[in-house]
């Protein structure tokens, strides 16, 4: 079984620094990406900068639940945020980003196995674990879609 220093790892690995499993991470993707980029919207695609959000969002509703706080995020709320306006914004977005997730990881490194195998908020939830993890697998999922659309905005803009 993983340990919480193993999961924090797991999880910086898709977020901050790892290149193991995708070559790449959020951080290397989104620095430097022109809020032009970020918001492209492609089709029915939501754009980069709506998934970054969306997977700050859960980080940041786990950070309310490791703190001692209720889980008060809800799937029907997870890609609603208001539309970024400039460059700053994006930039002030991206460092609270990685700040709550270096928070994150911080926090499930310093777990416990007995609280890892804990009921996450309530049993239907499963355990510590079981979040921690997802959380993992969902980051892995829309970094893959931030990969291909980055890819496919900037042949987009080639053609134009």
């Amino acid at each position: 079984m993983e340990t919480g220093l193993d999961l924090a790892n797991r999880f910086r690995d898709v977020i901050i620094n790892g290149k193991w499993i995708a070559n790449t991470n959020f951080k290397e993707q989104l620095t430097g990406t022109s809020l032009e980029m970020a918001t492209s919207v492609l089709g029915s695609a939501n754009s980069i900068a709506v998934l970054a959000q969306h997977i700050h969002y859960y980080i940041n509703g786990l950070n309310t639940v490791f703190n001692g706080g209720t889980l008060d995020i809800k799937d029907q709320y997870s890609f609603d945020f208001r539309s970024l306006q400039t460059q700053e914004e994006w930039d002030y977005f991206l460092t609270t980003f990685w700040n709550h997730s270096e928070t994150f990881a911080n926090h499930v490194q310093s777990m416990s196995e007995a609280t890892l195998s804990q009921v996450f908020v309530a049993e239907k939830y499963g355990t510590y674990r079981r979040n921690i993890e997802a959380m993992i697998e969902h980051s892995y999922y829309h970094l893959g879609q931030i990969v291909l659309l980055k890819k496919l905005v900037l042949q987009r803009n080639e053609t134009l």
